[in-house]
């Protein structure tokens, strides 16, 4: 009976310890859909001083998100719940902007979903950080979307004349080359910046069933494994929706994120502690939590 009673008061203690208000952390995940930002103790947010300034960019394992604006939408849309500013202070180094050209602004999009932002704002969040945290870099890819995507270059070659924090050439650099600075990555009609080579064949973002995209994704860390130290950036997306498919329909990003977070963490730690892969490029993710984002982050020591 007093062990009864004893339980029963501990999970009483406990209970009442929740409610109480202050910061309390949690254990970090693979997974994140909290947008609010608590960042672990002892958190290392500057963590590419470690690195050495010699490697080649295409040496470097880099954590990215996958749509890094998609934050509004609804959950057809959404594929992040940090904020661009929050991202990078957790570790993320590689961005994905969709852009928008209308008359003379520069709007971030999902699709046809406008992401409250433009990427005049995105860039001043990206000059604060690197300002803050000079021994970093951070890629950044811009997509053109919807209409008369050529002009999308125009007004961002505008936007950036005469800045020499922003690098556009197309040869790979050091990393000592570009600390502190933007490095863009080409895309399509966009061709500013380091080549890009991409590992996700046409479709491979259509989940219908979660062990599918598990497949897929290993078959591409696999060729980015091989691709490292080339002439271009290595990407790879963990991403995924089934919205537009009959047999996904109800695999949003989130859903699909939910399950394949947990999996890549499992599979990336087990790969480390192998030593059997020294670079995977970038991970492009949907959600993910400082867990995986340190996971991708380790294969770099």
């Amino acid at each position: 009976m007093k062990n009864t009673h004893v339980e029963q008061l501990l999970c009483v203690s406990l209970l009442i310890l929740s409610l109480l208000p202050g910061k309390i952390e949690c254990k970090s995940s693979p997974f994140n859909d909290n947008s609010q930002l608590v960042l672990p103790e002892s958190y290392d947010i500057g963590w590419m001083k470690a690195l050495d300034g010699n490697t080649l960019l295409s040496d470097l394992t880099l954590p990215g998100t996958h749509d890094t604006m998609a934050l509004h939408g609804g959950p057809a849309a959404e594929c992040q719940a940090w904020s661009l500013k929050d991202q990078l202070k957790a570790g993320i180094r590689y961005l994905d902007f969709r852009v928008f050209a209308s008359e003379n602004t520069l709007y971030l999009m999902h699709g046809i979903v406008y992401q409250h932002s433009t990427f005049t704002d995105a860039l001043t969040t990206l000059k604060a950080f690197l300002s803050e945290f000079p021994s970093e870099t951070v890629l950044a890819r811009i997509k053109p979307e919807l209409l008369d995507k050529s002009k999308v270059q125009i007004l961002l070659e505008n936007l950036i004349e005469g800045d020499s924090n922003i690098w556009i050439k197309s040869t790979l650099p050091r990393l000592d080359d570009v600390r502190g600075k933007i490095v863009f990555v080409q895309e399509g009609s966009f061709r500013l910046g380091v080549p890009l080579m991409e590992t996700d064949k046409k479709g491979d973002y259509k989940v219908t069933h979660i062990i599918d995209k598990e497949k897929t994704t290993l078959q591409n860390l696999n060729l980015a494994m091989n691709e490292c130290g080339g002439n271009s950036v290595t990407l790879t997306y963990s991403s995924g929706t089934g919205i537009g498919t009959f047999e996904g329909m109800f695999l949003t990003p989130k859903k699909v994120a939910e399950k394949i977070d947990p999996w890549l963490y499992d599979y990336l730690q087990m790969l480390y502690a192998e030593g059997s892969a020294s670079c995977l490029g970038v991970v492009a993710m949907d959600f993910p939590g400082f867990d995986l984002i340190k996971t991708v982050i380790k294969f770099n020591y």
